[in-house]
């Protein structure tokens, strides 16, 4: 592609696309994803004593590290490869729409798909400068910003109409990809702790969180999305990681465990998202009983630290399981670390779903 602009505009639609699983793994068929390593093959010696790459992959202490990484490589590498896929897929439909026409690409896309995008007005300017005033610096006008932002506004209403028109390009033309997702690692988590779903579901998420935590607090209604879209089909484990740097965490994380008691779990967890800045003891208290637990047995559970042990064998779980921040899941013991989009726990819920049938 000569213009850049399309290159650009082209490639962005198509990682954006890749992220909603355009393709259709299944774990069979295609091309291999990742490198592996024979389990018995000798990786390192002590003393003449050979150390198996076996015994690095079921040590405790080594093996959940070791899943972790392996996890996170697979993935960034079938996220790379089907992103690139997505892009070749895309130019090539958009060469054929411009030879159609007698064109060539660049020409096309400035003399047609350029210009069959709208200006956009006033009140569309406006309100994109609403919505993005925030990460904008001080000093400078809505007037001095607006050929910028009507630049931006249009730059966005091109980006819809190219995702729209590249899907439609995509069933008229049977598109299909056969690039096959990675057989990730798996780590047996127990599902101990308060859940949601039925209990034979297909797919178990168990979640390691921490209630102080700002990025667990993001990823709250991501997970909600998601139990929402898989009614039915999905249960949601929920484990106790307070970090030690989060002052309020541990309390907040006993705190749960006694609503749980009342089968106020969820009700408490949403509250104590909801007011990430508000975790102290008389807040969880107050809370509790605006909620409508027994507050005196709450707040005896509370105060007495009955929970702590509990809390602490959440912890251990987690550490053992390879966690070393929050928010972390196990999709039927798929390790996913940290806050993510929801297009990524869609697609390995999806995937997970399809291959148990």
């Amino acid at each position: 592609m000569k213009s850049r602009t399309l290159h650009a505009l082209a490639l962005s639609v198509a990682l954006a696309a890749c992220k909603t699983g355009s393709g259709s793994p299944s774990g069979k068929g295609g091309a291999s994803t990742g490198v592996s390593i024979d389990p018995a093959s000798k990786v390192a010696e002590v003393d003449g004593k050979p150390i198996t790459y076996a015994e690095v992959q079921t040590d405790k202490e080594t093996g959940p590290k070791l899943r972790q990484a392996e996890s996170k490589v697979l993935t960034e590498l079938y996220e790379a490869r089907k992103g690139l896929v997505d892009e070749m897929i895309s130019r090539r439909l958009l060469e054929n729409e411009a030879k159609a026409k007698g064109k060539s690409l660049d020409d096309w896309f400035k003399q047609d798909f350029a210009n069959s995008v709208a200006e956009p007005g006033e009140a569309e300017v406006k309100a994109f400068y609403e919505e993005h005033k925030g990460q904008i610096p001080p000093g400078q006008s809505y007037e001095e910003l607006k050929p910028r932002l009507t630049q931006a506004v249009k730059q966005q209403k091109m980006r819809g109409n190219m995702t729209t028109m590249l899907e439609e390009l995509k069933k008229k033309h049977n598109v299909t990809v056969a690039l096959v997702a990675p057989d990730l690692p798996r780590v047996d988590v127990e599902a101990k702790g308060p859940a949601r779903g039925p209990a034979g579901a297909k797919v178990t998420i168990v979640e390691f969180s921490d209630f102080q935590c700002p990025f667990c607090g993001r990823e709250a209604p991501v997970i909600e999305k998601l139990m929402k879209e898989y009614d039915g089909k999905v249960k949601l484990v929920f484990r106790q990681f307070p970090l030690d740097f989060h002052p309020f965490a541990e309390k907040a994380a006993e705190a749960g465990m006694c609503a749980a008691d009342q089968d106020k779990f969820w009700l408490l967890h949403d509250k104590m998202f909801s007011n990430q800045a508000k975790l102290a003891v008389e807040d969880l208290k107050s809370y509790a009983k605006e909620l409508g637990l027994d507050s005196t047995k709450f707040e005896k559970c509370l105060d007495s630290g009955e929970k702590k042990a509990a809390v602490a064998a959440d912890q251990k779980a987690g550490s053992e399981a390879g966690v070393n921040g929050t928010p972390a899941f196990f999709i039927n013991g798929v390790f996913i670390n940290g806050a993510q989009p929801y297009e990524q726990l869609k697609e390995t819920v999806d995937r997970e779903l399809k291959s148990k049938g």
